[in-house]
């Protein structure tokens, strides 16, 4: 499993109004499965935009993810970034892959990762 963020974009207007609640519903469905950790929107945007963490076992199944998104369904995202992501400080620290890079392996320890 790895993390993943997620930045899409939607145009504003009546049609993102109107699919709102269901694409709320969807990811509260994806935080009951365990796959969203953390989702909100983005402040100072010209366009609506937010911005997902999600849990998958490859960039393939966050694509499906999203792609079972109503946003997407509806041809309501306009901008769309997928990055894996290793969490190696703070709260999902401990779901991360441990895997310092060599400059930051002096922290191993203080980490919590000897």
């Amino acid at each position: 499993m790895g993390f993943y963020i997620v930045t899409m974009a939607h145009p504003d207007g009546p049609a993102w109004s109107r699919y709102l609640a269901e694409h709320v519903e969807y990811l509260l469905d994806l935080i009951q499965q365990g796959r969203l950790k953390a989702s909100g929107p983005l402040k100072g945007t010209s366009l609506r935009s937010g911005f997902l963490i999600l849990i998958a076992d490859s960039k393939s199944e966050v694509e499906a993810m999203v792609e079972n998104d109503p946003f997407s369904r509806e041809k309501l995202i306009v901008s769309l970034s997928i990055q894996e992501w290793d969490p190696l400080f703070g709260v999902f620290a401990s779901l991360s892959s441990k895997d310092l890079p060599p400059d930051l392996e002096i922290f191993s320890s203080k980490l919590g990762y000897s």
